[in-house]
């Protein structure tokens, strides 16, 4: 098959459009089909079509007039391999949720691998309560004389080492804390924040009712994704502790909602 000049120059501008659909996917994190065909000066029809090759290729994922870098979707990992994976992130991101305590607070943390490098920090705080899910801090801050440690009740998940179901549920109803700590598999602007196990995500609700504040803590590479189970919309949580590689268009959608998002540098 022949190629004719004017078929070239629709490939070549193409390639170029296709090119820059990239380009600001990866600064942005995630664009509106509205919004490329704005800003590249062709119909949405043309970049639906783009969007379409594009995914064909693995290049990106479409979910509802959007598109983003990779698909969102999630599964359930053990948490000794969630450990390995940015560590350094979820240690800055410890020490800063961390110093947020102060002597005589009461404090519930929920389980994850960022909850536990944040427990790691508070390992020589004194005078304080913890109430959490997880049995990894259970076990390390009871080794803390002058921390009160009290350890939800309930079925132990394998792959997150936590407790779930009533009878954690049940034992919020007779407490009242200053802070939650909250880890999430995902944070979505549009389906909020999730996790890979719906009982998990029922008792973080629960745990939100019984804290004062809820912090989420979430390196930059849980923003865009979606677990299975849905916690909370964005607007219920209060503040987000993040590295500094949050995309811009997440940080910005945040503070617009007047949740205060601390980024932390990672050496």
């Amino acid at each position: 098959m022949k190629v004719t000049e004017k078929s070239q120059d629709t490939l070549t501008s193409m390639t170029e459009r296709h090119k820059s659909i990239l380009d600001i996917l990866q600064l942005q994190g995630s664009v509106s089909v509205t919004d490329l065909a704005e800003r590249l000066d062709v119909s949405e029809v043309t970049i639906r079509k783009d969007l379409t090759a594009l995914e064909k290729q693995n290049r990106l994922y479409r979910t509802h007039g959007r598109a983003i870098p990779i698909s969102p979707y999630i599964g359930d990992r053990h948490i000794n391999e969630k450990e390995k994976q940015f560590v350094m992130e979820k240690i800055a991101i410890g020490k800063k949720a961390a110093s947020l305590v102060s002597e005589h607070d009461s404090i519930l943390i929920a389980s994850g691998t960022t909850i536990l490098y944040t427990a790691k920090e508070l390992m020589n705080e004194h005078d304080i309560t913890v109430i959490t899910a997880s049995v990894s801090v259970s076990s390390m801050l009871s080794q803390n004389k002058a921390i009160d440690v009290v350890q939800l009740g309930g079925v132990v998940r394998e792959s997150s080492v936590s407790t779930v179901g009533s009878f954690a549920e049940d034992m919020l109803k007779y407490f009242n804390c200053n802070l939650l700590f909250m880890g999430a598999d995902g944070v979505d602007l549009d389906f909020g924040v999730t996790t890979t196990n719906m009982m998990e995500a029922n008792l973080n609700r629960l745990m939100m009712n019984t804290a004062q504040k809820t912090i989420l803590l979430a390196d930059s590479s849980k923003f865009g994704k979606r677990g299975f189970s849905k916690i909370c919309d964005m607007d219920k949580i209060d503040e987000i502790i993040t590295d500094e590689k949050i995309p811009q268009m997440y940080l910005e959608n945040l503070q617009e909602l007047g949740i205060e998002v601390i980024t932390v540098p990672v050496k």
